[in-house]
């Protein structure tokens, strides 16, 4: 019984919205304050409008400037019906200026620069409120970056935080780092093709390979080194790419990135079912661990932050990915254990969600590297 709740489990993620395995929807929000006017850039992907008010006006699945053009008083409602600032307490009025377009790792952007008009001459403290898309969809992060005087803040709106504040001191260095570990949590658990990759590598955990045959291993403590030389390798190979990556040290082209985490999530799940690699897994969890840091990176590249702020964000995010991976593993690892004998385990859970993990991951690779929607 216990088996097959495993497996209902495992087919939940599956069939959960694979959408998601994409990028995360972001907006870039940055504020510009010196105490006596204050002013914001806005960078809102396309796709997310397109969604939500309509862009393509000839359904021919390309947007135009014509286009974009068209629906800029619309885009300027939207959006700025969504956001409030207030200084000192009072609230600001928010005048929409010119409109832009720049390329982030995922996609087009719309730059949507603005003023706003406060009661007070001068203030020492700003607050927002944001709730851009919170209601289309509840995964989505406004990343926000306020500079004040040559010093920046970074936070992240959510819909279970959608309010940040920020005084004359700044905010400290102590609460930024928490809110991008938290931040790092939150991405490897939506993150469902680094999840599936990660389950891939342990499913066979609990095995050993004799005769290319899975047998149940006969100790815990065996079981428990080979996760951990696993999930090491995967965690030091996407921690270096993360901070190169997120650095601008390296960058690789988005579609690149995303098609190849999906190749990896489907070689994982099939070398379950045809065993070519067993031993050396921990390779195989590094080489690909590569590829999968670029794709965590995308999210701190693109706010362009100050380097020491970058690093701060790099840290905390980092952190935050492990502690999800780990909070992932510590859950996984003890039923798969207790049912490493068992018929359900090893047909249902482990062969059959071997080949649903590469099927998925398959459709994956397919819509990212040819740019189409199969469902």
């Amino acid at each position: 019984m216990r088996a097959l709740l495993f497996a209902a489990l495992l087919a939940a993620l599956l069939t959960a919205n694979t959408a998601q395995a994409h990028k995360p929807s972001d907006s870039y929000l940055t504020l510009f304050a010196d105490g006596h006017s204050l002013r914001g850039q806005w960078d809102i992907a396309l796709r997310d409008l397109e969604y939500a008010v309509g862009l393509d006006a000839d359904g021919d699945g390309a947007i135009t400037w014509g286009e974009l053009k068209a629906k800029q008083a619309e885009i300027d409602a939207y959006a700025l019906a969504r956001l409030a600032l207030h200084a000192d307490g009072a609230e600001c009025r928010l005048q929409p200026g010119e409109h832009l377009v720049d390329d982030h790792s995922d996609g087009a952007y719309t730059v949507l620069r603005f003023a706003a008009h406060c009661p007070a001459e001068s203030f020492k403290t700003v607050a927002v409120e944001y709730s851009l898309f919170f209601d289309l969809d509840p995964t989505h992060r406004g990343l926000l970056r306020v500079d004040r005087s040559g010093d920046t803040t970074t936070g992240i709106l959510s819909p279970e935080r959608p309010r940040f504040e920020v005084s004359a001191e700044g905010r400290s260095k102590l609460r930024q780092f928490a809110d991008y570990v938290r931040e790092g949590v939150w991405h490897i658990w939506i993150g469902f093709d680094h999840i599936l990759f990660l389950l891939s590598l342990l499913l066979p955990s609990v095995f050993i390979l004799s005769h290319h045959q899975w047998a149940p291993a006969n100790r815990f403590r065996d079981t428990f080194w080979d996760v951990l030389k696993v999930a090491t390798s995967f965690t030091v190979a996407h921690s270096i790419t993360l901070s190169l990556a997120a650095l601008s040290v390296i960058t690789l082209p988005s579609r690149l990135v995303e098609s190849t985490i999906a190749l990896s999530v489907v070689l994982a799940a099939l070398n379950n079912i045809w065993p070519l690699v067993h031993g050396r897994r921990w390779a195989v969890a590094f080489g690909f661990g590569l590829i999968h840091g670029f794709g965590f990176a995308s999210v701190l590249a693109d706010l362009g932050l100050p380097r020491d702020a970058l690093l701060l964000a790099l840290v905390g995010f980092n952190v935050g990915v492990e502690l999800g991976q780990l909070a992932i593993i510590s859950v996984f690892l003890p039923f798969a254990y207790v049912l490493r004998g068992t018929w359900a385990y090893r047909r249902v859970v482990f062969i059959g969600g071997s080949a649903a993990i590469a099927l998925t991951a398959a459709l994956w690779l397919v819509e990212r590297a040819f740019d189409v929607k199969l469902y």
